[in-house]
């Protein structure tokens, strides 16, 4: 076999095999109306024959369009992140972009500037931020970029355009519930500090009990692990026959730590503490009992995600800074049902 013929295939030679014109397979590449359908069809049967791949490259010169996008990314192995992720790859895919992704440890002014740096060198035409802690979203408020770029996960209170989940709707969906099922305080594990979404968690918890004329009891915080959920359990258990019978959860791997704490201290679950988490992952269904929850539609923050930011690219910028909010929905299941209380105020 010679070297002309392992090399791949070129227009040129689709061309020849068609019988047809350069400029005519260009036009059939790029859908052009004006080409009788039996010129397209001789010419897509050479293509499929040939096995001839469009130069990305090459096209990319001519259009200035590359169709790939950029994702920034931190804590992927958590499933917030993880399953943002996954979503806007399948918004992009649908939509015919292919995805560059940079996953980075910490997302600081200096990793970022780096990863926008890298992203702007392989030609991408926008840039999605998984930006869930504020200091990330501070940081790529400082920076400049030749393209937009779209945070999810950071909040709408930013300056930047932006999809997120509304978590104090979730929070207060939460709070809501259990105050609805009797209970007179709801006491809340939230997540780490510099998470605008543990922040709006706890702002919604704390807002609903204000509303409703009950003083927040103390508020723990965890690190998103089960293991970080299970040692705030076994503080809260000390409180039951105190005043506790209500907890809110940040996420559900801290939830599941909380439960076996609970399990473990000969609290019952929900006859002595009712228990909420938020993020229904796949497996809080099967939680010891099933886990009532607030369900996040990732699927929808990928679309938004996704459709916001080829708006920005297709220059098609709003008069405003766009802060769209996903509603979540609570999912209720046997952690929780309306309580009781006995006669001295102690629960069944």
């Amino acid at each position: 076999m010679t070297h002309a013929q392992l090399r791949p295939p070129t227009m040129a030679d689709v061309a020849r095999m068609a019988g047809v014109s350069h400029q005519t397979v260009s036009r059939v590449l790029g859908d052009h109306p004006n080409v009788r359908q039996e010129t397209r069809a001789k010419v897509l049967r050479a293509i499929e024959e040939m096995g001839y791949r469009r130069n990305s490259s090459a096209r990319a010169l001519a259009t200035r369009r590359t169709r790939t996008l950029g994702v920034v990314a931190s804590d992927t192995t958590l499933f917030g992140p993880a399953s943002t992720l996954f979503a806007l790859e399948e918004a992009a895919r649908a939509e015919g972009y292919l995805v560059s992704t940079v996953s980075l440890r910490k997302l600081t002014v200096e990793t970022l500037s780096e990863a926008l740096d890298h992203l702007s060198d392989g030609g991408v035409e926008g840039v999605v931020a998984i930006a869930p802690q504020r200091s990330a979203v501070e940081a790529l408020a400082e920076l400049r970029h030749p393209f937009p770029v779209v945070v999810v996960g950071g909040g709408t209170d930013v300056d930047i355009s932006s999809v997120s989940v509304d978590q104090q709707l979730g929070a207060r969906l939460a709070t809501g519930h259990l105050l609805a099922a009797g209970h007179r305080k709801v006491w809340h594990l939230a997540g780490p500090e510099d998470w605008q979404e543990a922040a709006d968690r706890a702002a919604g918890w704390r807002t609903t009990l204000e509303a409703a004329g009950v003083e927040p009891p103390m508020l723990l915080r965890g690190d998103w692990s089960p293991l970080s959920g299970y040692r705030a359990g076994q503080e809260l258990a000390g409180w039951v026959g105190r005043g506790l019978t209500a907890v809110f959860v940040a996420n559900d791997q801290m939830a599941l730590g909380v439960l076996r704490a609970l399990r473990e201290a000969g609290v019952r679950t929900p006859q002595d503490v009712a228990v909420v988490g938020f993020d229904d992952i796949p497996e809080s269904e099967f939680f010891a009992p099933p886990l009532t929850t607030v369900r996040q539609d990732f699927a929808a923050v990928g679309k938004q995600g996704i459709a916001l930011l080829l708006e920005l690219i297709e220059g098609r910028p709003p008069a405003t800074t766009p802060r769209i909010a996903i509603e979540p929905q609570l999912v209720v299941r046997a952690s929780t049902f309306p309580y009781t209380a006995q006669p001295d105020g102690g629960p069944l």
